[in-house]
């Protein structure tokens, strides 16, 4: 059978678990030589009655699974629910909730919560090799809820000022029509809105002589110095020919969307996992829903995330 394209077929096509694994080993060792993930050997057998490789080599954990060294470590859940999961999340423009993804899978909303943290972990790009270009849109804007939908007791507690106040600030920085001719972005949660934050940002994600389109936020004054920097006052206009930040606000409008609408309340500790989640879809937007699930699974090998961290409760 080829390659699944829609959910259905991804189901039906993962509900063998030597299928997943084939399919697995094929992005993970494309040249067909598994690698020991604790020696790095390439002496190793396939134990088809266990599911296991065993290293040749005398060692500890000599028997290793597919599951070593990626998010699916350690996991009792199997691979057949796995990869519908990675696909839902994968593709999913608004997200996908931990209750209905427990429902989904018939798992525990709080084993759901995890699994979907993990793959967060695969979405997220990390450090970035290349700096941004040509022209670049640089906004901010607050994540929390709003004062009018809280309890009394608790916007007396949280609200202490006008603003942003009691919410959490997240900047973003959006190339139009990068390398392959799609606008890109890039998000983070930023400790405030000042110029020491967000002006060294700024500097570090992109390249000097760029085009950078802000409001008028005074934070931002200093960049005329490295940059060619043209401002829009939203007081007076919301776009002037190619001045304008409209990209930058149109991701903000959907990850709003998928916060509010989706997962409803999302705490501050873990914000910067959704912000990844989201920068994922809309920079693969122009991917149809099979490579995005391909490109997503190439990302899972080397990253582990245990209960503990998540929780922040000490490491494992």
């Amino acid at each position: 059978m080829e390659q699944p394209t829609t959910l259905i077929e991804a189901i039906r096509y993962f509900n063998d678990p030597d299928v997943c694994i084939q399919f697995l080993g094929a992005l993970r060792w494309p040249d067909g030589i598994v690698i020991c993930p604790n020696c790095g050997s390439d002496q190793v057998r396939y134990l088809g009655t266990r599911r296991l490789w065993e290293c040749k080599s005398k060692h500890a954990k000599r028997q290793f699974s597919i599951k070593v060294g990626t998010i699916f470590e350690d996991s009792p859940v199997g691979l057949e629910k796995w990869l519908p999961a990675c696909w839902m999340i994968f593709n999913d423009k608004n997200g996908v909730s931990s209750h209905e993804m427990a429902r989904s899978l018939g798992v525990t909303q709080k084993t759901a919560w995890f699994m979907l943290q993990r793959i967060r972990l695969a979405m997220q790009t990390g450090t970035f090799a290349r700096r941004l270009r040509g022209d670049v849109e640089v906004d901010e804007t607050f994540i929390g809820g709003k004062a009018r939908f809280m309890h009394k007791d608790v916007r007396a507690r949280k609200i202490k000022g006008t603003g942003g106040m009691g919410k959490t600030a997240v900047m973003g920085l959006l190339e139009r029509h990068g390398p392959d001719g799609h606008s890109t972005v890039r998000a983070s949660v930023v400790s405030s809105r000042r110029r020491s934050t967000l002006a060294p940002a700024v500097r570090e994600n992109v390249v000097p002589g760029a085009n950078v389109y802000t409001d008028a936020l005074k934070s931002y004054n200093d960049l005329g110095t490295d940059y060619v920097h043209e401002v829009i006052d939203h007081a007076e206009e919301y776009a002037r020919g190619r001045v304008h930040t409209n990209g930058i606000e149109n991701f903000w409008s959907l990850l709003k969307r998928s916060l509010k609408g989706t997962y409803v309340s999302v705490e501050p500790f873990h914000l910067f996992r959704y912000l990844d989640e989201q920068a994922f879809r809309y920079n693969n937007r122009e991917t149809d829903d099979a490579g995005r699930f391909v490109r997503g699974l190439r990302a899972i090998i080397g990253k582990r995330l245990t209960y503990a961290q998540l929780t922040g409760k000490g490491s494992a």
